[in-house]
């Protein structure tokens, strides 16, 4: 009897455990498609023109997905050595690993040993909480077997180095990859496998950005395993014991180019995607790393300076109250000042930088692609290039005197009386002076000259917005972001053929290309006009209203821009193959300090950023070369450029043209 009993115990002892996984797997749901159909949220990685790493964006999870055939087999060697080593024999659970483990427990009186697969780590780290119930455990062997059913062992081992978390934020083996040693998959040493492979038993614990010996002791252990197995040589085996492999401690983001960065995220949600924070797409953009911190850097010189040069004129303005009780002082907030640049290829519209304010940190708003402000002066280039494709040459005469123009108002009557920025007047000017030193009087007269109805219709072909239908546009009153003016600037700097700007080069999604930029250009004028408006605009910086523009040792042409009570200060410029446009002014649309100008805060901003340019790449082009069919003649002290459409004026024209005046 007492056998019977006795027997009877040890076989329900026996069988108790599957009658309990019986249960257990019967009365639960076991859903494992998260496994199955493994689509983790990925890391959209952002890069500049040359490859360089701008920024991951993620959510919540940083990782980037390597399938199978991208893991090197010796990591899958690694790996098993030290986790794992019949992970290819058993089903899921190693049940000779778990006896074993239980008597060494058992012996120690404590938990000195763990017996889970990797097939059971995947399960706690994808399907399973936290908890430590029995129930979890008994759930744990059932997820595994259905797991192993379900999947080959090459796919469990896909999710698994994809799932596990290997500290300091990275999730999957490429992430870590990239993370902790900078390198591809392929690139990585055998140390630095072991290194990786060793995290996932304890993360923070044996992080080679925290505890770095420890991180390499662990390493030291994996390939020890790997020795004592076999499946290294000696000679492998002391030579990655001696490897001491350079560790980087990122941050996660690596957004080195915010503004870019929040930019190709609205470009990319208007392509009507809305999953970058999650897609794994690779962003290759036109963006050059290092002109873009120039740029930065530029606005900042620029800013700085402008702030010490108010504060002095401030001072200067207070004694001169002092002197004369009848001089009003001008209230500028100085804290509304601020600051954009964009600066693109020439011929492609590859934006190369783009900065939308002074700092970041202080102010995210993009004033570069979303600022809308008055162009100013800045606008005048495109009245003189309609004038000069019409037949107009630098020589031409230009009439520089006052009037007064009457016109309605909501039915009012109304005059206008426009003056130079001067306050004088020069009677008779050529075109190339009048551009040269922003006269405002001759420019109105030129409008005239060509007619509104003509000019109006000449600009629509440069794809300007919401031109005005009336003289103001002679002093650009119409409103554009400085990424816009940089557009239409390309009719000048591409020789007559504007380019629609790109900051986007390509998005790459599972190995194929979604995306590539399709370049759009529009012919404006023909490259001997073009080149004409050029040389007058160079004059601009070589010694026109500009001059704070010039840079020794490149050939650059712009041009400036003020409007009214001098609320914007522009410029807008190039060289042979590089554009920049710089804007300044104050966010609530309020005046800068009455001294303020483009040529005075926007101008040293541009000089510093192709001086910075030059040190860079000292080997871009330095001069304007003239197109063919461009005529050369001095005429007094200066040259002039013709071409078969602006032709060389005769002497005699020019006579007849003063005696008018004076007559």
């Amino acid at each position: 009897m007492i056998k019977k009993i006795f027997f009877t115990l040890v076989l329900l002892g026996f069988l108790s455990p599957f009658a309990i996984l019986a249960y257990y797997y019967y009365s639960y749901d076991y859903d494992i498609s998260s496994l199955t159909d493994y689509h983790p949220n990925q890391t959209t990685r952002i890069y500049d023109k040359n490859g360089e790493k701008i920024a991951n964006i993620f959510y919540k999870q940083h990782r980037y997905y390597a399938p199978f055939e991208e893991i090197p087999p010796r990591v899958i060697e690694a790996l098993v050595a030290i986790e794992d080593t019949t992970f290819f024999e058993h089903p899921g659970v190693n049940f000779d690993a778990i006896f074993r483990a239980m008597i060494k427990d058992i012996k120690a009186r404590k938990m000195v040993e763990g017996a889970s697969t990797i097939t059971q780590q995947l399960v706690k780290n994808k399907l399973l909480t936290r908890e430590k119930k029995i129930s979890r455990k008994i759930k744990e062997l059932i997820y595994s077997f259905k797991i192993e059913q379900a999947l080959t062992k090459e796919q469990i081992l896909e999710r698994y180095l994809n799932e596990i978390y290997f500290g300091h934020g990275y999730y999957g083996i490429k992430t870590a990859a990239d993370g902790y040693f900078h390198k591809k998959l392929s690139d990585l040493t055998l140390k630095e496998m072991a290194i990786l492979v060793g995290l996932p038993k304890a993360p923070s614990t044996y992080a080679p950005t925290k505890n770095y010996e420890i991180s390499l002791g662990r390493a030291n252990r994996v390939i020890t395993r790997m020795h004592t197995l076999g499946w290294i040589d000696d000679e492998t085996f002391e030579k990655e014991l001696a490897e001491r492999p350079v560790v980087y401690d990122d941050t996660l983001t690596q957004n080195r180019a915010p503004f870019i960065v929040d930019e190709v995220a609205r470009r990319f949600k208007k392509m009507g995607h809305n999953d970058l924070r999650t897609g794994g797409y690779d962003i290759y953009t036109t963006i050059d790393l290092r002109l873009q911190e120039v740029g930065r850097e530029s606005l900042k010189y620029a800013y700085d300076a402008a702030l010490k040069r108010i504060e002095k004129y401030k001072a200067k303005d207070v004694q001169r109250k002092k002197r004369d009780k009848n001089y009003e002082l001008q209230d500028v907030n100085v804290s509304q000042l601020n600051g954009a640049l964009v600066s693109l290829d020439n011929k492609t519209g590859d934006i190369l930088a783009l900065v939308g304010s002074v700092d970041y940190q202080k102010s995210s708003y993009n004033r570069a692609t979303q600022g809308k402000r008055q162009p100013g002066s800045a606008f005048k280039p495109f009245i003189y290039q309609v004038a000069i494709n019409l037949g107009y040459s630098g020589a031409t005469q230009l009439v520089d005197i006052a009037k007064t123009y009457e016109y309605k108002k909501d039915g009012e009557d109304m005059k206008w009386r426009p003056k130079n920025y001067e306050k004088n007047y020069k009677g008779l000017v050529t075109l190339r002076e009048a551009l040269v030193h922003s006269r405002n009087l001759a420019t109105i007269n030129l409008v005239n000259d060509i007619g509104l109805a003509t000019l109006i219709k000449e600009l629509k072909k440069f794809q300007i917005k919401n031109i005005p239908n009336d003289l103001s546009i002679s002093l650009g009153t119409m409103s554009m972001s400085p990424v816009e003016l940089a557009r239409y600037y390309t009719s000048f700097s591409n020789m007559g053929v504007q380019v629609v700007p790109h900051l986007i080069d390509s998005i790459e999604h599972n190995n194929e290309t979604i995306y590539k930029k399709q370049e759009k250009s529009f012919e404006i004028s023909k490259d001997t006009q073009a080149f004409i408006l050029t040389t007058i605009l160079r004059d601009v910086v070589e010694h026109g209203t500009g001059r704070g523009a010039r840079v020794r040792g490149i050939e650059l042409a712009g041009k400036t821009g003020t409007t009214n009570k001098n609320i914007d200060g522009w410029f807008a410029g190039f060289s042979p193959s590089v554009e920049t446009v710089v804007w300044f002014g104050n966010d609530d649309n309020t005046p800068m300090y009455h001294k303020e100008t483009g040529g005075r805060i926007s101008a040293p901003a541009f000089a510093y950023y192709y001086r910075k340019l030059l040190k860079l790449y000292p080997q871009i082009p330095r001069k304007f070369e003239a197109p063919e069919g461009i005529i050369e003649v001095n005429i007094g002290n200066r040259k002039e450029y013709f071409s078969d459409i602006s032709k060389p004026p005769r002497i005699e024209e020019v006579s007849e043209t003063e005696e008018e005046l004076l007559f």
